[in-house]
């Protein structure tokens, strides 16, 4: 025991040697940091390991903004009078022999992530100890000190020991590699613009700095089928695809949702080269993705839709035929390959659809053909890398539990399940009821990934830290959820190309709408984080205006759409987008007074359809709902709000692109389309009232409410077009904001000419997208 004990001692000795590189040091006035002013910061990592660098880096960029001067390895024990030093710790054996010489406490959590801060505080000196299980906990710990430092509250940083409230917390990209290669919505002008942008390593670098801050250690990429673009099959060499193409052709919309309609020509002839490279050289690309991804603790996982094979082009013999034995062997050759190519590739998502329709006396179902493809590739590879753990999700989507642990028996690695948790809107209640009947018959050995979709919001910056907390809260524990993974399908969250500013090179969506991303990633970590830390966060960011009003300001305008999409629900994108008031074409396109009128509210929701509150208004049926005016209400009031607060902070400036400017507009953009909203549901409440009972009052007052929506839609327009752009959006199609005022002089002329009993009763209809089966 002794000389365990002094190896232990001598391997903490030697591991203190092993400081950072000595940075020249800057001389400014001591930082206020808290109540204790410091002007010196010794770093003492115990690893040079990529993660720990990160958060020492990290520590290192937030000191010298505020005056502090980072000492280097070289520094002297003597003169550190007001000195911070921070002791990095990655693992047992370093912190048990630390804890032996000092009087520290042991950390609570000692598993994957993990870590504890130890403060103490000598004279004029701080002494910091990160003491984690692993390198990502120390990376953790050391953003916290970061976070500290940058926000002023070192003297509030006490003791703690954190573990991750959900061990996965991911992003969804929907990838655009190539024209060839294409996601689910590249016939689009964002994802038209971000092709080039996956091939840029800097994007990537800058992607996972910024998942790295918010605690995010999950990316899932998202393709049709990526093989010919990310890897070379040995039994199919002509497949793999060398340079990155675009097309020029004009897309409009007119093209479908899937792609299972194959690459139109016209864009295929219509094409530009827009980057050079082999496919070694694409190999060796993504390859240090994944690399900067590992070193910031990030797992990567490609998630793939079945079966296409636009990118192979009718090679081989190759068809999206589920029938076709050549199509099979490729796909298990190329998920081989794709593994054997890259070591640092966590795992496959895969789908039984949405390009396998049912075939009377199918050679194979849809899992046999996963499980031919995806079972057999994955054993193939392990085979060669016996140690080799490859994670397959399989979206629980278009498929059935019993067929899928069937098929999947006898898989040799982690099989987990995933399902979309709030369908395409995230923003609209805390505690979605859509996956409760999947979680039902979960098996007690697998776990559930959720996918969380944001195709309410594209264009403006969101930011509610209570709505957030709430969501992340009620998602079931780690016994039933293995994480989760937050995106788009209807927007690349790539770089931005919106905005009418001039920044170049173009902003990163997570960095344009870094509070939201802010939230989520934090509290998935820790749903316990008080409001004062985003409260102080904002304070260094903006230190123009007032916090705590501009928090209140955001948080209010942020509630406009989570409100509105409860009583106006459409479950897949294609079917509701709440910035526009609009749907796809071929579904209702822009959502009219009468729309209003019949839609049914969100599962869940417990909000009243506005035709049957009508229909019942003579009678008690429905109290125990929320009545459709109360959702005015509450969308009033939020919007009230945000414009009390805005007119306490600095004015916008304006044609100023800044960030404050831009997001100020935001958040009165969220306003003022809140009270457009409320003043539609009056007028659709006021337009069901004469319905049923003819009196003319009512159908005045509809007219009025919707002729005060017009206006209120101008001014909206007015904010957005002074901000953002037209675009074409394949799952809504195009949208133009001020074009729009059409439609709302349209639900004016509705209601002039509307008749009593041209609606007959409410018929319930709810439609809400439940694709898995027992």
């Amino acid at each position: 025991m002794k000389i365990q004990l002094f190896c232990i001692l001598i391997s903490l000795i030697f591991s203190n040697m092993l400081f950072l590189q000595n940075i020249q040091a800057t001389h400014l006035q001591p930082a206020d940091v808290g109540k204790v002013s410091y002007s010196k910061i010794l770093l003492q990592p115990f690893t040079r390991e990529k993660k720990v660098e990160f958060g020492l880096s990290e520590i290192t960029n937030a000191s010298k903004l505020k005056g502090i001067e980072v000492l280097g390895p070289k520094a002297g024990k003597s003169n550190l009078t007001g000195t911070i030093t921070v002791n990095v710790l990655s693992d047992s054996t370093q912190w048990s022999a630390a804890i032996l010489q000092t009087t520290i406490k042991q950390p609570r959590y000692k598993s994957w992530q993990c870590y504890s801060i130890r403060t103490r505080t000598t004279g004029s000196n701080l002494e910091l100890w990160v003491l984690a299980a692993d390198f990502a906990g120390a990376m953790y710990g050391c953003l916290d000190i970061a976070e500290a430092i940058r926000n002023q509250t070192l003297d509030k940083l006490a003791d703690s020991d954190n573990k991750p409230f959900l061990e996965r917390r991911g992003i969804k990209i929907n990838i655009p590699l190539d024209l060839r290669t294409p996601s689910y919505s590249d016939f689009s002008d964002v994802y038209q613009q971000n092709i080039p942008v996956m091939w840029e390593i800097d994007f990537w670098k800058q992607q996972f700095d910024e998942m790295a801050r918010n605690r995010y250690n999950t990316l899932s990429l998202w393709s049709l089928n990526p093989f010919p673009s990310m890897v070379k099959v040995p039994e199919y060499p002509d497949v793999a695809l060398n340079d990155v193409w675009r097309t020029t052709y004009d897309i409009k919309d007119k093209y479908g949702f899937t792609g299972n309609k194959g690459l139109p020509k016209e864009l295929l002839d219509n094409h530009e080269v827009i980057k050079k490279m082999t496919i070694n050289e694409k190999i060796d690309f993504w390859r240090k993705v994944m690399q900067i991804a590992r070193d910031r603790g990030i797992e990567i996982y490609l998630f793939n839709w079945h079966i296409f094979t636009i990118g192979e082009m009718g090679k081989y013999g190759i068809t999206p035929d589920r029938n076709n034995d050549n199509t099979i062997a490729y796909f298990r050759a190329s998920v081989r390959e794709m593994i054997l190519t890259y070591p640092l590739l966590a795992g496959f998502g895969i789908t039984a659809g949405e390009n396998m329709p049912e075939i009377k006396d199918a050679k194979y179902s849809k899992e046999q053909w996963l499980w031919k493809t995806y079972g057999e590739g994955i054993r193939d590879a392990r085979k060669k890398q016996p140690n080799r753990n490859i994670r397959l999700i399989h979206r629980f989507h278009m498929t059935g539990l019993a067929e899928i642990n069937n098929e999947f028996k006898d898989f040799p690695a982690t099989l987990d399940l995933s399902i979309k948790y709030s369908v395409a809107h995230m923003y609209s209640i805390p505690n979605p009821p859509f996956a409760k009947g999947a979680f039902e018959i979960l098996p007690k050995d697998q776990r559930m990934w959720l996918t969380v979709r944001n195709d309410d919001i594209y264009s403006f910056r969101w930011g509610n830290p209570t709505y957030a907390r709430e969501y992340i809260r009620a998602i079931p524990g780690p016994d039933k959820v293995a994480g989760y993974y937050m995106g788009s399908d209807g927007y690349c969250w790539g770089k931005d190309f919106l905005g009418k500013d001039s920044l170049q090179p173009r902003p990163l969506i997570i960095q344009k709408q870094w509070y939201s991303f802010m939230l989520w990633g934090r509290l998935s970590f820790n749903p316990k984080l008080p409001d004062e830390l985003f409260r102080k966060t904002l304070e260094n960011r903006f230190p123009d205006a007032q916090a705590r009003t501009l928090m209140n300001a955001w948080s209010s305008a942020s509630m406009v759409f989570p409100w509105i999409t409860r009583l106006s629900w459409g479950d897949i994108d294609v079917r509701w987008f709440p910035e526009a008031c609009l749907s796809h074409p071929v579904y209702k396109g822009f959502y009219t007074v009468k729309d209003f009128m019949e839609v049914d509210p969100m599962p869940g929701s417990n909000i009243q359809n506005i035709t049957e509150w009508a229909q019942n208004y003579n009678s008690d049926k429905g109290e125990t709902l929320t009545l459709p005016l109360a959702v005015a209400d509450s969308i009033s009031k939020y919007s009230r709000l945000a414009m009390i607060y805005l007119q306490q902070l600095p004015a916008q400036k304006q044609g100023s692109f800044d960030e404050l400017t831009q997001t100020l507009g935001d958040i009165e953009a969220f306003a003022t389309i809140g009270y457009y909203y409320q003043e539609k549901i009056r007028g659709a409440c006021s337009l069901a009232l004469y319905n049923f009972y003819g009196l003319s009052q009512d159908k005045e007052d509809a007219i009025d409410h919707l002729t005060k929506a017009k206006a209120f839609w101008a001014r909206y327009a007015a904010i957005y077009d002074s901000k953002y752009k037209p675009a074409n959006y394949n799952r809504v199609g195009y949208v133009n904001i001020p074009a729009l005022i059409e439609k709302t002089e349209k639900d004016i002329q509705i209601a002039k000419t509307w008749k009593v009993g041209d609606i007959k009763a409410y018929k319930n209809k709810p439609i809400t997208e439940n694709t898995f089966r027992k």
